[in-house]
């Protein structure tokens, strides 16, 4: 047995059995391991940050870390961006990332980086086997790390490290930490709050958006009068039919500062006090009146469902209070004929979705009616871009997939951040995931138009055209797909995505469709 070995059986120990990779040089042994334990699936993404999103968008869906495997700090590097995402989604992951031979690390070669200063900045934990006998500890620990906010961990795996004999003991498995009690003072001031009359909030994030944690945040806010809100971002919402529903935390300021203009109190439930996503001339970062009161009810990492039980006892609200959920009405309407455009795609989609699927949400732009138009869709659960780091969309699909392998699952993509991790597609058919992703095809960096504006650009000269269109030429996504291997389909009317979109529906595989607005 060599520490490549002993790598893979404590991750198994610990019922982490995917792992997502890119593996080059340094991480043959650990290939090699793989290869000898057939209960670990390995999934090859043509780009590391194909490899991180997807870790990131299985960890959400399967409430368990994936591994990755990376190669050496360039490796990593690639990876970053949708590692920030993860990070901000407070999603469990464990990050293999080889490196040289310790006695190698001496030459400078010229893949010799440093490694630790490139993870650190993305990750809760960032640690280095440091001899054979030390990667069953090191793993375990990463683990431990993983599990505890949850987080992004990153061990790194020298490759004498990975190749050195070790004599085979026995594992003992690291149960993941207990979530943290919500404070007894922190419980009193919120149910203070909400008993004055001031007009209160709930700003909640993490497992506070589950279904269950819900009810009792809607037993609450229909028996006290207090809003639910939702960060613009999150990592998973459980909504739909038979659940409360929530409105998020509008993205453009100025209608974020009208949404949040009213509230007196905000008590916080893992979440942070809205803020802007960027500065802009005249206009505030915090999204809050200057006299809002804040309460810190629940922190990330807390049980928050305990925390909204422990409040809504608090407040007087019994268990067997039905709960506000969203009841099944009239069929969702949509539209069936005419010009293609983004809403009435998010339309459509909200009103066909089947039972349990998975919306993996980067439309960006495009898609902003889809949140609000799926209100009453069939249950479902919705998946986000969190930090803000353009290119999750097509392998978090990848992820959600590989987690929940008899659930449909829906990509909402816009076009510009669909080409920053394109190779996913070929994961997507390599593995026979049952994806449908939706390009929206505006042919543009919508987004930065848009940015523009909002720092007083209204004529866009032809440097800044060039900047942010992408139609000269236009990208062909239909042939991108076919090239990868999966099957596609170009949209330029509401009949053709609706017959495109129903036939996705109908079958098992990667499907993509291409939709011109």
């Amino acid at each position: 047995m060599n520490g490549a070995d002993r790598l893979c059986d404590v991750l198994l120990a610990h019922d982490v059995e995917v792992c997502f990779a890119n593996p080059g040089t340094s991480e043959m042994h650990f290939v090699a391991a793989l290869d000898r334990k057939p209960q670990m699936r390995c999934v090859l993404g043509l780009f590391e940050g194909v490899v991180t999103a997807a870790a990131d968008g299985y960890a959400r869906m399967a409430d368990k870390p994936a591994a990755t495997l990376l190669h050496l700090g360039p490796g990593l590097a690639n990876g970053l961006a949708n590692l920030h995402n993860a990070r901000r989604a407070r999603t469990p992951m464990i990050n293999i990332v080889g490196d040289h031979a310790s006695y190698h690390l001496q030459h400078d070669a010229p893949l010799t980086s440093d490694i630790e200063s490139l993870a650190r900045p993305m990750s809760h934990w960032v640690g280095r086997a440091a001899s054979p006998d030390d990667v069953g500890p090191a793993t375990a620990a990463a683990y431990r790390a993983a599990m505890s906010l949850p987080g992004v961990a990153t061990l790194i795996l020298p490759a004498d490290a990975a190749w050195g004999e070790i004599t085979p003991s026995a594992i003992e498995r690291t149960e993941a930490p207990a979530p943290a009690p919500v404070a007894a003072d922190a419980t009193r001031a919120a149910a203070a709050a909400i008993r004055s009359g001031r007009r209160t909030a709930l700003l909640m994030t993490g497992h506070a958006l589950r279904a269950e944690a819900l009810e009792i945040a809607g037993r609450i806010a229909d028996t006290a009068g207090v809003r639910l809100l939702a960060p613009m971002s999150n990592g998973r919402i459980e909504r739909g039919l038979g659940r409360v529903a929530i409105e998020k935390v509008p993205y453009p300021v100025d209608e974020a500062l009208e949404a949040l203009r009213d509230i007196d109190c905000l008590i916080l439930i893992g979440a942070q006090v809205p803020v802007a996503f960027f500065a802009y001339p005249g206009k505030p970062g915090r999204l809050v009146r200057d006299d809002c009161d804040i309460i810190e009810l629940a922190r990330p990492g807390d049980n928050a469902r305990h925390a909204l039980a422990w409040l809504a006892d608090e407040v007087g609200v019994t268990p067997g209070t039905p709960a506000p959920v969203v009841q099944r009405g009239t069929r969702l309407d949509h539209p069936r004929s005419g010009r293609l455009t983004a809403d009435a795609i998010s339309i459509a989609v909200a009103a066909l979705m089947p039972e349990n699927a998975i919306i993996c949400d980067e439309a960006v732009t495009s898609g902003r009616r889809f949140f609000q138009s799926s209100r009453h869709s069939a249950p479902h659960d919705y998946i986000q871009l969190t930090g803000g780091a353009i290119g999750i969309g097509i392998p978090l699909a990848v992820g959600a997939a590989v987690a929940c392998p008899d659930r449909k699952v829906i990509g909402l993509q816009a076009d510009g951040s669909g080409m920053y991790t394109v190779q996913g597609l070929w994961t997507q058919a390599r593995e026979n995931l049952d994806i449908v992703t939706i390009v929206f095809a505006n042919r543009s960096y919508a987004i930065l138009q848009g940015e523009m504006r909002n720092v007083g650009v209204q004529n866009f000269g032809r440097n800044a055209q060039r900047m942010l269109n992408i139609d000269d030429p236009s990208l062909d996504w239909v042939s991108l797909a076919n090239g990868t291997g999966v099957e596609a389909g170009r949209a330029e009317t509401v009949e053709d995505f609706l017959r495109l979109f129903e036939s996705a529906l109908s079958r098992h595989g990667p499907f993509l469709i291409e939709a011109v607005i």
